[in-house]
Order: structure tokens, then C-alpha cells, then sequence
């Protein structure tokens, strides 16, 4: 013993030496510290919303003790399940000598199993009267001694299972997340939208601009892609008459990690036949707010300070409007590639030499405007150059039937009426190709069996993705992507 305790002190803390002495002492008086599945009968919030009627009725509880307070031949503890904390009261006189010995064995952070009668103390708490007890699982790590929200962040996100244990906010918003999933899902469910399952490996990468990962399959000596988006497969499905299908699922982007970044991400994508943009914007806000409405009871709802309103219909602006209202600068005064790069420079962008009109279009309402649009709005009609599976507007070529919303200054959705010209896409899967030839890593690359697939003919079609993740983030006030993410990317420790 005296050897293994040396090797402990020098492995532990003092306190996960005492857990480990603890162990060894249960088990020498033929106690299981891993014990077997208990029956449960109630959960603690039963016990305290129901007490009339469950006063002095046997209460089965399983859950992990938050606190241990000794009086001598009394204890009181706080025992945490999964509905929240109920006190709970075991006497000497009740259990017997062996078993409050073991009870005294017991620490914060170990799960056990209680059986007893709900009573209300002389200060009128609820409390259950402990008659026998069963150890469950020994902690053999202290919990945190104080918890205050964000004040270790990394710490939160690194070690997810114990900032579920200690902080009961951070469930709410996991279980809001679960719900809100699930209305997606219901919503489009009546809307008569079928879900289906696409690959998440990809023979190429396609479906939206971004920077794959990269992975091999052994035996068949390829390299694979980790998908960027579901669209293109989705679109097949629509070729091949499935005309509302939608995939809600994990997409995957080898870019930079920030408070609305995570390396990979949740999406749900949506296509719908006979059906184009404004359809979509209908169908965005519409989703959205009866969303909310079903999970929150609200559509007016509060993020980081500021009332937002999700009751549609919501506002529609072009994105040349938005960029001469909000930044000042008129683009239909501005028709040259060589001008707009002038004007852009002049408000202290970066521009890469050869950057094309529309490009910088773009690039001047993400740095001046999208952090104006607080209140939910659609920013319709982007440049062909940022939209290649986006179909060109009639009246304007060199503009785009694409929509993103944007809501807290943040994209939360982008909806095109859909490419389905297969002579376009291909010239403009060849514009992407040029473009990653000259080392642009989030061009698209030219999908040959997608081209084929349109040349059977895809119906006129509106698509649809909103982003989980963010929409998540609003709907719970949550100021970062990893506050809603239960496990978000993180760089390793040094």
C-alpha cells in the first residue's frame, strides 16, 4: 500500500488521492463502486411539482450528488438528474450503521441511487427522505468549485461533460437546440418535404465556395472529399423527380475558426420543383418564425441586448441598395472591373489584383453593411461572378436570382432559383476551374456527372440552406457558434 500510495502522490491531486483511498476502502467492505442500472420512478422535478400528491409516496431517483452537508448522525444533499436538483435528507436511524458509514464514503460528484418518501422541512423545502441508497458510479475527480458562466471558456468547450454537469443553463441551450431541430424537421414535414440521406464523402468538391478537407480511401486508391455543401446531389434527386427534398446534416470547411466559424457545421438544405427565390424567402421566414414560435412561444425574442423580430414578412433589399445605403457607394454608377477595384481600394479594402466588379461588390457589403442588418431582412440579387449555380436574372445578366437573409448581423441563409441550363453551369463550372488553376482553393471544381444529370433536365427549381448553427445562436442569446456546437473544433494544447 505504501508503494501505490507514493505512486499516487506523485500522479494526483491531494483530493483524487482521497477518492482513490475512498475506492479502496468500498471495496474492502464489498461494495461495487460501478454499480448496475437502478429503477427509477420519478425525476426530481417530479417530486417538486407534484408533491401533494406524492408526499409520503415511495420515490425511486437516480443522479449525481451536487453537494454532501454532514450533521453528525444527519446528512442533506443536493442530488441532480437530469430535470434539475432536489434535496435530499439521510439519517443514521433510517439507514443503519454500515450504510451511513458507506454514505460517509461518498463525494461530491459521485451518482447513486435513492428510494424514499418526499416530505417539506421546517423551512418548507422538498426534500426526500433517503431509506436506502445504491452507489452508482464513484467520481474519482472533484467538480469545480465555483462555475461562473464564461469565465474559462476553453475550458467549457474542451471538457463539454463537465460544463453540462455544472451548469444548468448550458443543458437549456442544448435541449433548445434538440427542439428546434426537431421543428425544422416537423415543419417541413407538413409542407410535404421529404428527407433524405446524401453522401458525406465526395469524389470532387462542389455546392458552395469553400476550402475542402481532404481525406483517402485505402482500398479503392482515391482521394475523397469531405462534403463543403449537399447541393449538388440534392439537385440530381430533383432531375430524377423527387420535387421537395431536403437533407438537414454536418458540412465540413477546412477554413479559420471564429465566433460564427466552426470547422465543421450543421445545415439543413432544401429543393423544391415549380418553385424559385421568392418562393424560398417565403418559405425562410415562414420556417424561421413558426420555429420560434413553437420552441420559444415568441417571434420577438432578445439577442445580446437587442430586441430582435422574426414576425414576417420580412424586408427585402437588393444588394446594390444596401451597399449605396449603408456604405455610400453607388455601383450602378461604377461598370469597369478597373473602377470598382479603384473604389473599394480608396475605402481601404484589400482587393486581389484582377478581382472582377461583382466580386468586389461582394467583398464591399460584407466588410460595410452585413454588420448593419440587425432585424431580419432578405439582401436579394447578387453578382454573377460570387453566384456560379445561381440562374442569371432576364432583365439583368449580370446580376443573379440569389437571396441571403441576414438576422444579429449575421448570414443565416442563401437561396438561389436554381441554375439548370447545363450550357451555363458548364461555362461557369469552367470560370471556377480557371480560377482554381490560378490557386483560388475555394473555387468550385467542374462536375461532370452533375452536368450530365442536368442534361436530362431539372425542372425550374428553388433551393434553399440555412445554417443550424447560427440560427441556433439566436434563438438562445448565444454570443459564439461554440456555445451552441457540443463539441467545437479546438486547437490541441501545446
Amino acid at each position: 500500500m505504501g508503494g501505490e500510495q507514493l505512486e499516487m502522490s506523485e500522479s494526483f491531486s491531494e483530493q483524487e488521492i482521497v477518492r482513490r483511498q475512498k475506492l479502496a476502502r468500498l471495496k474492502e467492505l464489498g461494495i461495487e463502486p460501478y454499480g448496475e442500472k437502478y429503477q427509477v420512478t420519478h425525476f426530481a422535478a417530479d417530486v417538486l411539482g407534484r408533491f401533494a400528491s406524492l408526499e409520503g409516496q415511495p420515490v425511486l431517483l437516480a443522479g449525481r450528488l451536487m453537494t454532501i452537508r454532514t450533521h453528525g448522525k444527519a446528512s442533506f444533499a443536493n442530488l441532480q438528474d437530469e430535470s434539475g436538483q432536489i434535496q435530499i435528507y439521510l439519517r443514521l436511524d433510517d439507514l443503519g450503521e454500515k450504510s451511513y458509514q458507506i454514505f460517509e464514503l461518498l463525494d461530491v460528484g459521485d451518482i447513486i441511487g435513492v428510494s424514499g418518501e418526499a416530505f417539506r422541512t421546517r423551512r418548507g423545502e422538498v426534500t426526500l427522505a433517503v431509506k436506502e441508497f445504491s452507489l452508482l458510479a464513484k467520481s474519482l475527480r472533484p467538480l469545480p468549485e465555483k462555475w461562473h458562466g464564461l469565465t474559462n471558456v476553453d475550458l467549457r468547450y474542451r471538457q463539454r461533460y463537465l460544463d453540462l454537469i455544472v451548469n444548468p443553463e448550458v443543458k437549456k441551450v442544448f435541449i433548445l437546440r434538440s427542439k428546434i431541430v426537431q421543428e425544422i424537421r416537423h415543419y417541413l414535414h407538413e409542407q410535404a418535404f421529404l428527407e433524405v440521406e446524401t453522401p458525406v464523402m465526395h469524389t470532387l468538391t462542389g455546392g458552395a465556395s469553400a476550402r475542402p478537407f481532404i481525406t483517402h480511401h485505402n482500398a479503392l486508391e482515391m482521394h475523397l472529399y469531405l462534403r463543403i455543401a449537399t447541393e449538388l446531389h440534392l439537385k440530381r434527386l430533383v432531375v430524377g423527380g423527387m420535387d421537395k427534398v431536403y437533407e438537414l446534416g454536418r458540412i465540413f470547411r477546412n477554413e479559420g475558426i471564429s465566433t460564427r466559424h466552426n470547422p465543421e457545421f450543421t445545415s439543413v438544405e432544401i429543393y423544391q420543383a415549380q418553385a424559385d427565390y421568392l418562393d424560398m424567402m417565403i418559405l425562410t421566414e415562414q420556417l424561421i418564425s413558426s420555429v420560434a414560435q413553437k420552441v420559444l412561444g415568441t417571434m420577438k425574442l432578445t439577442f445580446q441586448g437587442r430586441e430582435l423580430d422574426l414576425t414576417p414578412p420580412w424586408p427585402r433589399l437588393t444588394m446594390m441598395a444596401a451597399i449605396k445605403q449603408f456604405a455610400g457607394i453607388d455601383f450602378n454608377e461604377i461598370m469597369t472591373d478597373e473602377a470598382a477595384r479603384s473604389v473599394a481600394v480608396e475605402r481601404g479594402l484589400a482587393i486581389k489584383p484582377g478581382m472582377l466588379r461583382g466580386e468586389v461588390m461582394n467583398e464591399v457589403f460584407e466588410e460595410f453593411v452585413e454588420n448593419q442588418l440587425f432585424q431580419p431582412i432578405f439582401i436579394v440579387d447578387y453578382p454573377l461572378e460570387v453566384s456560379p449555380l445561381a440562374k442569371r436574372k432576364t432583365d439583368d445578366p449580370s446580376m443573379t436570382y440569389r437571396f441571403e437573409a441576414f438576422m444579429a448581423c449575421s448570414e443565416i441563409a442563401n437561396a438561389f432559383t436554381e441554375l439548370n441550363d447545363p450550357l451555363d453551369q458548364r461555362q461557369r463550372f469552367e470560370q471556377q476551374m480557371a480560377k482554381r488553376e490560378a490557386g483560388d482553393e475555394e473555387a468550385q471544381m467542374l462536375d461532370e456527372d452533375f452536368l450530365h444529370s442536368l442534361e436530362y433536365g431539372m425542372p425550374p427549381t428553388g433551393g434553399l440552406g440555412i445554417g443550424i448553427d447560427r440560427l441556433v445562436m439566436m434563438l438562445t442569446d448565444s454570443p459564439s457558434i461554440r456555445d451552441v456546437i457540443l463539441f467545437p473544433t479546438m486547437r490541441l494544447r501545446d
